[in-house]
């Protein structure tokens, strides 16, 4: 690949980011240009944005103290991205009293519109940004929503900004992930504003199936298969001694019960899993249940089937909000909560009266003599969505409330008279949790190719801060474990730079739809962009 020769007396690109950087990821993974200057006030966020954006003018201040015009030291301004603080417009903050102060980031545009002139402004937050208007005693005046908002929008238009927004997807432009933010952008050079064209759809929307699109990338995509998922029922200490883990045990009654409901929905009541291939030592393999299994091998004589992600975060809610693997991640937020959970299926010979058929049965797969099986789903543990397919992206990955775990079922061969492992105490969640009155003799059948299995177990796990980078589109080669000096970055800080982060398909869709002149070539990774660019 050529490289990119970078004229110093080139228009620059300033970010005045959130999170860990998605922004100016997008930006730079579309141009090749290095991303000039960044500001933010969180020395955390300066930190990580330093390790993977090395090029960059760095600025650890409020956005307040920084003087565009001394920064900018008269070079022209093509690009000016801004993400404002979001919390307090989110709908995720609840009831919480909001800071007006905090609401009033935005009106830093004007200060950069009114200085330094960028050509393009592109300005990120949540849908609610729309609603911003007064706030008294820490509560937003209803009557007055989006009375701020408009009378901000007519000052940028007052210094000579053409102005349009919308409220986008990520998953429309190839992240795993659904998260809808709210996009505005001005630009002053009599240049239309052109909002980029959706390249992925959901599956079985009409685009994909006429070939127009491509469909949305699965949650699946961003899991680790090879990591362990412990037993829901396994104590800290057999967690610890089986894979040298260390576990939250015993869970909470309420996060039980979202797990089994999402079971009792993606698992038990799923006429369509959606099947994976569960090898340690090779690569992610998936297919739908339609298709017949492929040769699989399992650890431990043990497979997976129909594993689950959900969302466990709060225990005020009695529903449980989760989705399949196939579906895109839902929202990622901060504090990391996600998990993989699964039910797990064993091959059972017994006699017709200890069984019963629940719902449809799953589709045919040959899996005579094999093992090794993995049909996934994800569960959010907040609001009423029970979820969705893993063939979907992940929800929004928020900075707030978004907790996700991932549920794992395991498919087993058995034998006659074989151990029912923890049958017992999924039949007793399911009879607790999900209206069924199994008796003590009651064991639920599935029929799989002419053979029947039942539930021997669930696994729980929480989804790891590279899945989550994944699932909000960042590049797999995104520095997050260690910084520039070599220091360890906790897993706390790598989750909430995450949840803060602009999605990077965002960025780099909205740049190539209105800076094409600067986005001649296509980069996929970090790696990639460090070998093109050359100062």
């Amino acid at each position: 690949m050529a490289q990119n020769q970078i004229n110093l007396f080139d228009e620059i690109i300033v970010d005045n980011f959130a999170g860990g950087g998605g922004a100016s990821t997008g930006i730079e993974l579309a141009t090749g240009r290095p991303v000039t200057i960044a500001v933010n006030h969180d020395p955390d966020a300066i930190l990580m944005h330093k390790t993977n954006h090395p090029f960059t003018e760095h600025y650890r201040a409020s956005v307040w103290d920084v003087n565009p015009y001394e920064v900018c030291r008269g070079r022209p301004v093509g690009l000016a991205w801004f993400s404002p603080d979001c919390k307090h417009f989110s709908k995720a903050k609840g009831g919480k009293p909001v800071d007006k102060n905090i609401r009033g980031l935005a009106w830093i545009v004007l200060r950069w519109a009114g200085t330094v002139r960028p050509r393009v402004i592109i300005l990120e937050n949540v849908e609610e940004f729309q609603t911003w208007g007064p706030v008294r005693k820490g509560r937003p005046v209803k009557k007055l929503s989006g009375q701020t908002f408009h009378k901000w929008l007519s000052q940028l238009k007052a210094l000579g900004y053409a102005v349009q927004w919308r409220e986008l997807v990520a998953a429309d432009y190839g992240a795993p992930t659904t998260r809808k933010r709210f996009f505005l952008i001005a630009r002053c050079d009599g240049a239309p504003i052109i909002w980029p064209e959706p390249t992925h759809a959901p599956v079985d929307s009409r685009e994909v199936l006429e070939g127009r699109k491509k469909p949305w990338r699965s949650a699946a995509e961003i899991i680790d298969w090879s990591l362990p998922c412990p037993s829901i029922f396994d104590t800290r200490e057999q967690i610890h001694e089986k894979y040298g883990l260390s576990s939250q045990r015993p869970l909470r009654p309420n996060t039980m019960r979202r797990v089994i409901r999402g079971v009792d929905k993606f698992v038990i009541k799923n006429p369509k899993p959606f099947i994976v291939v569960v090898n340690h030592a090779g690569d992610f393999r998936g297919q739908s249940a339609d298709d017949p299994l492929k040769t699989v091998t399992a650890k431990h004589g043990y497979g997976v089937v129909t594993p689950a992600l959900i969302q466990y975060h709060t225990e005020r809610t009695e529903n449980v909000r989760g989705q399949a693997t196939t579906d895109p991640l839902m929202t990622i937020d901060s504090s990391n909560r996600y998990g993989l959970a699964a039910a797990s299926l064993v091959k059972y010979y017994g006699n017709d009266k200890h069984g019963q058929n629940i719902g449809d049965p799953l589709h045919t797969v040959t899996a005579k003599d094999r093992e090794g099986i993995l049909a996934v789903h994800m569960v959010k543990m907040k609001g009423t969505n029970l979820g969705s397919s893993m063939s979907e992206p992940v929800q929004t990955i928020t900075a707030g409330g978004g907790h996700f775990g991932v549920v794992t079922s395991i498919v087993a061969k058995a034998a006659p008279n074989v151990d029912l492992r923890h049958w017992t105490e999924v039949r007793d969640l399911l009879n607790t949790y999900c209206g069924y009155s199994l008796g003590p003799d009651d064991v639920i059948l599935f029929e799989i190719d002419g053979t029947d299995y039942f539930l021997a177990d669930i696994g729980l796990r929480m989804l790891i801060p590279r899945e989550l980078y994944m699932a909000n589109g960042f590049p797999m080669d995104y520095k997050i474990e260690r910084d520039y000096t070599g220091t360890i970055y906790p897993k706390t800080k790598q989750v909430a730079r995450c949840g803060n982060a602009v999605p990077p398909p965002f960025a780099t869709a909205l740049v190539r739809a209105n800076l094409p002149e600067w986005c001649e070539n296509t980069i996929a990774t970090m790696k990639e962009f460090e070998n093109y660019v050359a100062v």
